[in-house]
């Protein structure tokens, strides 16, 4: 299977609200799975992750407040329905996620369900080692947050194949 290029999404930090972002930029892969059911799509997800040295996690949806985890990077496999979601904090940028795409998150970026739809859902991965916190932007904190997301290791592959390093290398 030949994955396009992703999309990619540069977020600086948010002084105002505390969003520590990332220098790395957000992947965002259009269509990866396009056929079958809900269900085939989250196992595909699922085996895909793994496959590429991503840990599947869970199965649920986008959390509809602003938050971030400086502790991990994050892959999201959406497997059904779509929203709408907000990237880099409360001031942040939105786009459409739609069943089929995978939204990779450099660890520190924001992000959040503005709307979605009832049934929308998606598989959440994290590479060997990574735990997520969830935390919401403290600009009293944003120092020490961006220090946490400076220390999270880059994985070598991205969760759809290919090496991350061509997309995130040198902190992008």
């Amino acid at each position: 299977m030949q994955i396009p290029p992703p999309e990619t999404l540069h977020l600086d930090s948010d002084e105002t609200t505390g969003y520590p972002n990332s220098p790395l930029p957000v992947l965002i892969y259009r269509q990866v799975l396009d056929t079958g059911s809900a269900e085939e799509r989250a196992e595909s997800f699922e085996a895909m992750f793994q496959r590429h040295g991503w840990l599947p996690a869970w199965r649920y949806h986008l959390y509809d407040f602003d938050h971030f985890h400086s502790t991990a990077h994050e892959a999201l496999g959406i497997f059904r329905g779509q929203a709408r979601a907000r990237l880099g904090g409360p001031n942040g940028q939105e786009t459409v996620l739609k069943a089929g795409d995978v939204l990779v998150l450099p660890a520190g970026m924001g992000h959040a369900s503005v709307e979605a739809s009832d049934d929308f859902c998606m598989v959440g991965a994290y590479p060997p080692g990574q735990e997520p916190e969830i935390e919401r932007g403290d600009p009293t904190q944003l120092e020490a947050a961006q220090a946490r997301v400076a220390d999270v290791a880059l994985p070598g592959y991205s969760p759809v194949g290919g090496p991350l390093a061509a997309l995130w290398g040198e902190g992008a």
